[in-house]
């Protein structure tokens, strides 16, 4: 497919693309309010938090694109192309898109909800920094970089495991508590109907991405505008627009918490699935480049903390001031990775 859409890209006019653009932006809108009213539906229907709705099925659907294509990355050998991609994901999700998504409105939280799979976002972060630490060469980390080898690999997918019953358990419990609502709610065909649509505005949404990122680029090049400027802007958003406009999306409709889930389970997945299947089908494991120790690891434990605080402090709402310093982190760690 990918190849087809490349080649009708490249040999359309400038006045085709922009009318490609126009549609696939229209799509990409019709897909995520979709997606969204349809994750809230069910979340209704099930009795289950919405934020656990976006922890686990929207960001699941979000980054399962991204996923499968490191993973294929790393079969082929490339496997350093899954960990840059999983940590500048981490980074973006957090930065960028929680930071956005709080200054077009506070963000609602549920905090039981929140520190549960927040506090697994952060160790998960913290765990791929730890198994990447040459621990039995220390001085030669900021020259040689570490290793991510096949058994942490193995680790991590045990720990996605884990991750995805536990969650699976929580969605239970809080199924029970709600048990009242959900008796008066529609029948499991009404269910399945919605969780349908849900996934159908998943497809939608990464099939319009697919389309308008390299439309874009196309069109960005026949205008003359520096490969650097599309490497460093157009490649770097497209990676995570899924998840950028589904949660903007979401926080226009005032689902706060369907935002974070979104986030914080695309974070959990971008490192125990995304790096751990990597690492452990690769050959010999993920090389880690000195890049990732003097700023990329450093950035990320960084906007993971910044996030952490701010919903322990905030009480019911992530506010626009913590927001504006989420945004501010990734624009600082972007400037500072160009430098």
């Amino acid at each position: 497919m990918e190849s087809l859409v490349s080649n009708i890209i490249t040999n359309a006019s400038l006045p085709v693309l922009f009318m490609i653009i126009a549609v696939t932006l229209y799509t990409l809108s019709k897909g995520a309010d979709l997606l969204v009213d349809e994750a809230v539906a069910l979340s209704e229907e099930l009795g289950i938090p919405k934020m656990i709705i976006g922890a686990t099925i929207v960001s699941l659907g979000t980054t399962l694109p991204e996923a499968s294509v490191s993973v294929m990355a790393s079969i082929a050998g490339n496997s350093s192309l899954a960990l840059g991609n999983a940590v500048g994901s981490v980074i973006c999700d957090t930065g960028l898109i929680l930071g956005i998504a709080a200054l077009i409105s506070p963000l609602k939280i549920q905090k039981d909800v929140v520190n549960r799979h927040g506090w697994i976002q952060f160790f998960a972060g913290l765990l791929l920094v730890l198994v990447s630490i040459p621990f039995t060469s220390l001085r030669y980390i900021f020259t040689r970089g570490g290793h991510i080898s096949n058994l942490s690999g193995v680790l991590f997918i045990i720990l996605l495991g884990v991750y995805i019953y536990t969650s699976i358990k929580w969605t239970k419990n809080s199924k029970d508590e709600n048990l009242s609502t959900e008796e008066s709610n529609g029948e499991t065909g009404n269910k399945f109907i919605t969780l349908m649509k849900l996934v159908l505005g998943v497809v939608i949404i990464i099939i319009s991405s697919k389309i308008l990122i390299p439309t874009v680029q196309e069109t960005a090049i026949r205008l003359n505008v520096p490969n650097s400027v599309i490497a460093a802007t157009l490649v770097a958003f497209g990676t995570s627009l899924p998840e950028l406009v589904t949660s903007v999306t979401a926080s226009i409709k005032g689902h706060g918490e369907l935002a974070i889930g979104n986030v914080i389970g695309a974070d959990i997945l971008n490192v125990l699935f995304v790096v751990g299947s990597a690492a452990a089908f690769s050959k010999e494991g993920i090389h880690v480049t000195p890049d990732f120790f003097k700023l990329y690891f450093p950035a990320m434990i960084f906007v993971l903390t910044v996030f952490r605080l701010s919903t322990i402090f905030s009480k019911d709402k992530l506010k626009r001031s913590s927001g504006f310093i989420l945004l501010l982190t990734y624009i600082v760690i972007s400037v500072l990775s160009y430098l």
